[in-house]
C-alpha cells in the first residue's frame, strides 16, 4: 500500500482508501455479513482511511464502521459528513446547537471520542460564502470533537469558496475521467494551499468499470434507479451526470484504458492517482472481491503523455457537452 499525506492534517493515508455509502444504503441490496469480511479485508491489506456520513444507511455505514475498527481508533482514521439529516437550505441546519447534535450523533454510531474529519455535506455555495458553520466547526476543534473539517462539494466554485477558509482541512470532490474539470482550478489551488483531495465516485457510478449493458437494469431502491435525472440529489452524484444510456455508451469508447491495466476500473483508478493533488481515491465496495480488485490499482503502469492527451481531447470533445448539472 502506498500512503500520501491528507494535506495540513498530519494524517498519512492510503492512497486507495474506501467511501461506505454502498454499504450503507441506496446501491441496491447489502449484506453486512460480506461488508464487516470487506472491511476487514481492506484493513488487513493497509487501508488505514474510510468516508461516511450520518445519511448512509440512516447512520448504518457508521456503524458498521464502528464494528470493523473497533480498538483501532488510533490507526484507523474515520471521515464523516453532516448537514444532509437535515434541510440543506435552512440555515438552522448549520447552527452552534444542530451541528452539535449531529456530531454527537455520528460520535455515538462510531463509537468513538473524537471524529478525524468532520465534513460538511455538499451544503449550498450561500452557505459557504456566508461561513458561519465553519466558526461551528472551530469551536468543535478546539473542544476536542473533531480533529480536522473539510467540505464534499459539488462544484469547482464551491470548492474555490472554501479555500478561501484557511481551516479547512480537505475537499472531497467528484473527479473521474468523466469529470475532468477539476484538473483546471481547483485541484492545483487546493494543492498549492496544502488542501488534502479526497476523490468520491471515481468510477461514475460503476460507468467506468465497464461492466454495464444498454439493458441494464437497477433496482429501485438503488440511486442509479431513483436518482438518474437527479430527481432526489444533485444529478452528478449519479453518472457524473451523464444518465445512464449516455454514460454507458462513452463507456463503450473507453475500453482501450484497460489494456495493460487488467480491466477499465484499476485503469480509471490509475489515472486519478497518476494526479500529485490527490491524497486518496476512496472508490465504494460492497464485496470482498471489489475491495481486492480496487486495490489492485495501485499496481497497474500509469498513463503515458500520450494517453493523457487523448483522454484530455476526449472529455472536452465528447464528455463536457452532455455533463448536466452545475459542476
Amino acid at each position: 500500500m502506498n500512503y500520501r499525506p491528507l494535506g495540513k492534517t498530519g494524517f498519512s493515508v492510503s492512497e486507495i482508501s474506501f467511501g461506505t455509502w454502498a454499504i450503507g444504503g441506496a446501491w441496491g441490496k447489502t449484506d453486512d455479513a460480506e461488508s464487516l469480511r470487506a472491511l476487514d479485508r481492506a484493513i488487513e491489506l493497509g487501508v488505514n482511511f474510510f468516508d461516511t456520513a450520518d445519511v448512509y444507511g440512516d447512520g448504518h455505514s457508521e456503524r458498521l464502521l464502528a464494528r470493523a475498527t473497533k480498538g483501532m481508533e488510533d490507526k484507523v482514521w474515520i471521515a464523516t459528513k453532516f448537514c444532509r439529516a437535515g434541510d440543506i437550505h435552512d440555515p438552522a441546519t448549520y447552527s452552534e446547537k444542530r451541528v452539535r447534535e449531529f456530531c454527537e450523533g455520528s460520535l455515538r454510531r462510531l463509537g468513538r471520542d473524537v471524529i478525524d474529519l468532520y465534513q460538511i455535506h455538499c451544503p449550498p455555495a450561500a452557505v459557504l460564502r456566508d461561513g458561519a458553520v465553519f466558526e461551528v466547526l472551530d469551536k468543535l476543534q478546539a473542544e476536542g470533537k473533531i480533529r480536522h473539517y473539510g467540505v464534499s462539494v459539488e462544484t469547482v466554485e464551491e470548492g474555490l469558496i472554501c479555500l478561501e477558509n484557511p481551516n479547512v482541512a480537505a475537499l472531497q470532490v467528484i473527479f473521474n475521467i468523466f469529470r475532468q474539470k477539476p484538473l483546471e482550478r481547483l485541484l492545483p489551488e487546493a494543492h498549492r494551499r496544502g488542501v488534502g483531495i479526497l476523490v468520491r465516485l471515481p468510477l461514475a457510478s460503476g460507468l467506468l468499470t465497464g461492466k454495464f449493458k444498454k439493458d441494464t437494469v437497477f433496482p429501485p431502491d438503488d440511486h442509479r434507479h431513483f436518482n438518474e435525472n437527479g430527481e432526489h440529489f444533485n444529478v452528478g452524484e449519479t453518472f457524473a451526470g451523464l444518465g445512464f444510456r449516455k454514460g454507458q455508451e462513452l463507456a463503450e469508447q473507453l475500453a482501450w484504458i484497460a489494456e495493460g491495466r487488467g480491466n477499465m476500473a484499476r485503469a480509471a483508478l490509475r489515472w486519478i492517482l497518476d494526479k500529485k493533488e490527490i491524497s486518496c481515491v476512496i472508490p465504494g465496495f460492497k464485496t470482498v472481491r471489489q475491495v481486492e480488485d480496487n486495490l489492485a490499482a495501485a499496481d497497474v503502469p500509469p498513463f503515458s503523455e500520450e494517453e493523457e492527451r487523448r483522454l484530455a481531447e476526449f472529455y472536452r470533445e465528447k464528455v463536457a457537452p452532455w455533463i448536466r448539472g452545475p459542476y
